[in-house]
């Protein structure tokens, strides 16, 4: 899955809302999410789109160039029982770096999961 679109509504009186579309082989999809801030928002709207049970273990951003146009880049690490995944997002806005990382982060976790269920199948 990737990401088609990105818009933050975020500052001092909130909620902050994120309205995120991802497109995927079923086609594309999109969902509205509140948040105890903007990153927050970004990751429930994805948790909508994306059901799982991956916990978020690290959540990191840095700046890859200087001045205020800077490209983010963002790290996430995300737990699904005994694996975990770590996966990086850049942009030059922070949280739509925030949403490739948390998607490809989720796809990696997909991938696993889809070639363990292969190997299994094969086995039996």
């Amino acid at each position: 899955m990737r990401l088609v679109s990105l818009s933050v509504i975020a500052g001092t009186r909130g909620p902050q809302r994120a309205t995120l579309r991802i497109a995927d082989e079923a086609g594309t999809r999109i969902e509205e999410a509140d948040g105890n801030g903007p990153v927050d928002a970004v990751f429930n709207a994805i948790s909508a789109l994306v059901p799982h049970q991956a916990q978020l273990e690290l959540y990191q951003v840095h700046a890859v160039t200087g001045g205020t146009d800077a490209q983010a880049e963002v790290s996430v690490r995300l737990r699904d029982g005994e694996r975990s995944v770590t996966a990086r997002g850049a942009d030059p806005d922070t949280l739509v770096a925030s949403a490739k990382a948390y998607l490809s982060a989720l796809n990696k976790l997909s991938a696993h999961s889809v070639r363990v269920h292969a190997q299994h199948a094969a086995a039996e």
